[in-house]
């Protein structure tokens, strides 16, 4: 079928498929509102925070979300621009749920990377950057919050190359940087684009562009901002790295530009250009396989699961990026875990909480399938037979821990399905207790604020009330090939011996020191970080 392989190929070639990353509160969501503004998705951007605005961001749906401000889970979002059709996954910042970003980035053929421009360089932006620079995709830098006073720009670039060690190529330069923010100098242009409008950041912002040696900017800009400009600009040329697409592609040069997302100064200019020099969907490796777009047997793998999206119908939700093929609504596929064809009857585009039935999806897409059960974070679905694995899903091992109860025993059953499902969305791991007949459980967490989280999440959506006691264990390390019964080990007093959801056998160890004592009083006993 020589014309689905050049379908296949035009289509691939309009996606670009890209996760936002960054500290929190560097305004990361309000980004995502106005590429989605001036896509089209949207008339009316909802800001976070600012303070004309009524509505809430529309990529953070959760209740939870909407009280605190904060993104807590990663959402998907699609629209159409200039021809091109834009697959955005908005990621969590807040660290405590940096294992459903780390996840989510998988799903990403490149990054923006979004940096406050009064702050620079924060801790959250270093960890999440090292994960996209071991992935060696393509980063692309958005200096935000221009429209209040921001470190000088040639600091932040000598930062962003110390701290990330990554070179870096301003596409643009701000003009006027101590809250007073002008617009931007183009540099491939080499024109100047000067801001207005806007309506608080909801509506898109009109321009006025042109030549640099036009005398009519020197009298709109005053005579301060217009040769600091002049000045900033041969510093630029005669100092700056040479802008090279290929190391751009490599993940060795980010291109850097100035904006306020939150007036929408720049947001276009930065989208046209991201658009034009971002990756198409590339090869994903299935096995030991390398598996192009343009192949034709459909493959994809799940990256996420979440449940209860719609609170009115309960459900579950396995999020599919699209490696390979063509996707059609109602196709059979096979599962990496099972040898049977299942049809995927109901695909969902989602946007945020909205949802529409897709019939059709190509390579790069993230499409939302029903989940009656079935799915597991790492699945692969292919027409072809046998189903490989797709091996790129990290685990992180948990680093807090905390025993939990329904506080009415009543609600026993509602407890042990919230936590069977959130458990499968891989936020939380549920570890049981050996020997312990009461209705309790370990549950182990990246962050501390994910169990307020599942504390919110049990009581809005099942309606139990939790009992939470933290404990003061930091590790949980699974057996590995031991031929002892685990009852039998020799471990400190304060080692917990249970099992994962799989019925593996867990240790949950308090300190360095107790692992150590295990190994040691138990020869030839193998432990290991993650779940094999």
């Amino acid at each position: 079928m020589p014309d689905l392989k050049k379908e296949i190929q035009q289509q691939v070639q309009r996606r670009r498929t890209f996760a936002i990353i960054s500290h929190p509160d560097a305004g990361k969501t309000t980004l995502t509102e106005k590429l989605l503004l001036y896509g089209g998705a949207i008339n009316m951007a909802g800001s976070v925070k600012a303070r004309k605005a009524k509505k809430y961001a529309l990529s953070d749906w959760m209740e939870i979300e909407k009280e605190r401000g904060i993104s807590v889970t990663s959402s998907v979002m699609q629209f159409e621009y200039n021809n091109h059709c834009i697959n955005i996954l908005d990621t969590p910042g807040h660290q405590d749920f940096s294992e459903d970003t780390y996840r989510t980035l998988v799903a990403a053929d490149s990054a923006v990377m979004l940096i406050d421009g009064a702050k620079g360089v924060e801790a959250q932006t270093i960890k999440l950057f090292h994960v996209c620079k071991m992935r060696g995709i393509p980063i692309f830098t958005f200096i935000n919050k221009l429209d209040r006073a921001i470190k000088n720009p040639f600091d932040l670039m000598q930062e962003i190359e110390d701290v990330l060690g990554i070179r870096s190529y301003p596409m643009n330069w701000p003009i006027g940087i101590d809250g007073d923010f002008k617009g931007v100098y183009n540099r491939k242009l080499k024109q100047i684009d000067l801001f207005m409008g806007g309506n608080h950041g909801q509506s898109i912002v009109e321009s006025t562009a042109g030549s640099v040696d036009d005398p009519i900017f020197r009298d709109l800009l005053g005579e301060p901002y217009y040769s600091n400009l002049v000045e900033d600009i041969e510093l630029l040329n005669v100092a700056g790295d040479d802008f090279n697409l290929k190391e751009v592609l490599e993940g060795k040069l980010t291109p850097i530009f100035f904006g306020s997302a939150m007036t929408n100064f720049g947001v276009e200019p930065f989208l046209e250009e991201f658009l034009r020099m971002a990756p198409a969907p590339g090869g994903h490796i299935f096995t030991d396989t390398l598996i192009e777009p343009d192949n034709e047997d459909f493959y994809g793998f799940i990256f996420k699961i979440q449940a209860n999206m719609n609170p009115n119908h309960r459900d579950r939700i396995a999020f599919m990026r699209i490696c390979s093929g063509k996707f059609t609504k109602g196709m059979e596929v096979y599962l990496s875990n099972s040898s049977k064809k299942i049809r995927l009857s109901q695909p969902q585009q989602i946007m945020a909480q909205e949802r529409e039935i897709v019939d059709e999806a190509w390579p790069g897409d993230i499409i939302g399938l029903f989940d009656p059960g079935i799915f597991k974070i790492g699945d692969t679905l292919t027409t072809a037979k046998p189903a490989p694995l797709f091996t790129g899903i990290p685990l992180f091992p948990s680093e807090h821990f905390a025993r939990i109860a329904p506080k009415d025993t009543m609600k026993r059953k509602q407890f042990l399905k919230g936590i069977m499902q959130l458990s499968e969305e891989g936020t939380i791991q549920v570890f049981k207790q050996l020997d312990i007949g009461v209705e309790e459980f370990i549950v182990g967490a990246v962050g501390v604020l994910q169990f307020e989280v599942l504390e919110h999440r049990l009581m809005n959506e099942y309606n139990v009330d939790l009992k939470i006691s933290m404990l003061p264990h930091k590790f949980a390390r699974w057996l590995i090939n031991s031929d002892k019964n685990p009852r039998d080990l020799n471990l400190t007093s304060s080692t917990i011996l249970a099992e994962d959801k799989d019925g593996k056998f867990v240790l949950i160890f308090e300190n360095q020191w107790s692992i150590d004592w295990a190994k040691e009083k138990n020869k030839g006993i193998e432990l290991s970080d993650v779940s094999m």
